[in-house]
């Protein structure tokens, strides 16, 4: 029985990092982009704002992966599910 309750524990705590990481996700792919368009700065006959826009998702996206890695990392670790570390052979 303790064992159930870890494990729906340990998804409850995995989906909500999802869902969370998830709105992030969304709000910088659609809400920055749909705001860049009141940023009207021009670079060279380009729309800088969403230049920037763009480079800046890709940047948050990166983050997001990291972030996600390190967290699933962290609570793998806490309900003792981490992989020991491979022994390199001589």
């Amino acid at each position: 029985m303790m064992v159930q309750d870890a494990s729906s524990r340990r998804w409850r705590r995995s989906q909500g990092i999802t869902t969370g990481l998830l709105g992030i996700w969304f709000i910088v792919s659609f809400g920055v982009t749909y705001f860049a368009r009141e940023l009207s700065l021009s670079v060279f006959g380009w729309p800088f704002s969403f230049w920037a826009a763009a480079q800046g998702a890709l940047l948050v996206y990166v983050l997001l992966v990291a972030i996600y890695a390190r967290l699933m990392n962290r609570l793998d670790i806490e309900h003792g599910l981490d992989a020991p570390e491979l022994a390199a052979d001589d």
